[in-house]
């Protein structure tokens, strides 16, 4: 295989959950733009719809539903209707997710309080369940699914997003964003371990500080990218775009040895502060 083919998606079937904006909508793009027949899953039926279209209209072979991870019989579903469409199934990005509200501190660079509003004390299980049952269940759901339908054609492409939150504490984001992040990565690394041997690859993307609507969209707010961008070390924040690449190759032949691994891109973020 000549190099340039190691990154060849063309032709292959792909689900992308949460795909309707962010990082997940990057996800989709990626694999579009390089020839994938995809299939955009998120819960806001006319964004996605929206952005199916958007993509259809450029040439794309794309397909969009409006579902919620959390309802595991219609995510199965969606499975079946995204291979009874495309014809197959060889790559699936487990990507939705939502946050956790405040943490107990406020503000992410500069000066910081402390919030009642996070404290844990004051979480309730409502808040606490909901990010458990899509940022960890969900994800396990999309890996039955997709290993339901992987495993006899002995291949496939998985990629979980986690999050350097899972693994470095950060008192602005609720507690219960980081707990099921880290079950999510501890999940991806069982998953991989159990499907090594029918050739399915399983791996995760860690991303950092990253302009989306998590956070309801905080993130968007230009004062806040140039508060963090101040205490990144390459002195910018990630956007979507930024994800395409690495999308791409865990996606792709190029990392058909590489399993049960999660890639952390974050500009720096967790070395620490720099200049």
């Amino acid at each position: 295989m000549k190099s340039a083919e190691l990154f060849s998606v063309a032709g292959q079937g792909a689900i992308v959950t949460g795909a309707g904006s962010g990082l997940g909508l990057a996800m989709a793009e990626a694999l579009a733009e390089n020839g994938a027949r995809v299939t955009l899953l998120d819960v806001d039926a006319a964004r996605v719809a929206g952005e199916s279209a958007r993509l259809a209209a450029q040439g794309y072979a794309v397909r969009a539903e409006a579902v919620d991870i959390s309802d595991h019989a219609r995510l199965e579903r969606a499975f079946d209707a995204a291979v009874a469409a495309h014809g197959r199934l060889d790559i699936v990005f487990a990507n939705a997710g939502v946050d956790s509200g405040p943490g107990f501190v406020s503000g992410w660079a500069g000066a910081r309080e402390r919030d009642p509003r996070g404290a844990l004390e004051s979480y309730s299980d409502e808040r606490w369940n909901r990010v458990i049952e899509v940022n960890l269940s969900g994800v396990f759901a999309t890996l039955r699914a997709a290993a339901r339908i992987m495993k006899p054609q002995r291949s496939g492409k998985i990629i979980v997003t986690t999050s350097v939150a899972g693994y470095q504490c950060e008192p602005a984001i609720g507690a219960a964003y980081p707990a099921a992040k880290a079950g999510a990565a501890h999940l991806m690394r069982s998953v991989a371990h159990e499907l090594a041997a029918f050739n399915i690859t399983v791996n995760a993307i860690a991303p950092g500080w990253f302009v989306t609507n998590i956070g309801g969209g905080h993130a968007k707010n230009p004062q806040v990218q140039r508060e963090m961008a101040a205490v990144m070390p390459m002195h910018r924040v990630g956007f979507p775009d930024d994800i395409k690449g690495l999308a791409l190759f865990l996606a792709s032949p190029a990392s058909a040895y590489i399993t049960g691994q999660e890639i952390t891109i974050d500009g720096g973020w967790t070395l620490g502060r720099a200049d």
